[in-house]
């Protein structure tokens, strides 16, 4: 079986403390609970969470939905995002099935960033990293007015702003999400082609606002 392999790096930085942590944790719950009812989604997707603060830590490694738990999530210290980044690739390299003479392998990984901060670490270096890995869509998102969009843009064409970081902004990101690994998991399912572009996904709703 092929999977949708699904990468989740969460800001955890100090400033998401309160509502904003919150938020995330609710999300990422409702996010697992509505693939928990999409069929192509149990099938094919797997999730995993890798959150940065003052270091980047892979929380779940790539689970098949209907075991992830997710996991507990607290808000302190500074924004290692290229680090983040750094530990993504590495673990996409251990994680995601290679296509061999004899199998295919995984489908090409989506990843979804979501950060309310600018990046207190050499992101390039990070960045350099993760474009030696092949993933799909890589969406960023910027959670509020202190995320640093022109980062994000050069980490990802698919850039996603959140005019606030307040509960209802981040609960509509996450059902984007869901929204987005569910039609992913169905264009793999019938075979068609990976999700590459934000034009793949469903349109976002009206808190999630691309940034052009």
């Amino acid at each position: 079986m092929r999977r949708l392999p699904v990468y989740l790096l969460l800001d955890t930085s100090g400033s998401m403390l309160g509502e904003p942590i919150e938020a995330v944790k609710n999300g990422v719950e409702m996010l697992v609970s509505s693939l928990r009812q999409d069929p192509y989604a149990l099938e094919t997707a797997f999730l995993s969470i890798i959150s940065f603060d003052t270091a980047a830590k892979q929380l779940m490694p790539l689970t098949e939905i209907a075991m992830f738990n997710p996991p507990a999530l607290q808000a302190a210290g500074a924004t290692q995002l290229g680090e983040a980044l750094a530990l993504l690739a590495e673990k996409i390299g251990q994680e995601v099935q290679k296509t061999t003479p004899e199998t295919r392998g995984d489908w090409k990984p989506l990843v979804f960033i979501m950060t309310d901060g600018v990046p207190t670490d050499d992101w390039k270096k990070g960045f350099d990293k993760l474009k030696q890995a092949k993933t799909g869509i890589v969406v960023a998102c910027a959670a509020g007015q202190h995320a640093d969009t022109a980062v994000l843009k050069q980490i990802s064409e698919a850039v996603v702003e959140l005019a606030t970081a307040d509960s209802s902004a981040i609960k509509a990101f996450f059902k984007w999400v869901s929204a987005s690994i569910s039609a992913g998991s169905q264009k793999v399912d019938a075979g068609q082609k990976e999700v590459s572009g934000l034009n793949d996904l469903p349109p976002p709703p009206p808190e999630v606002n691309v940034v052009l």
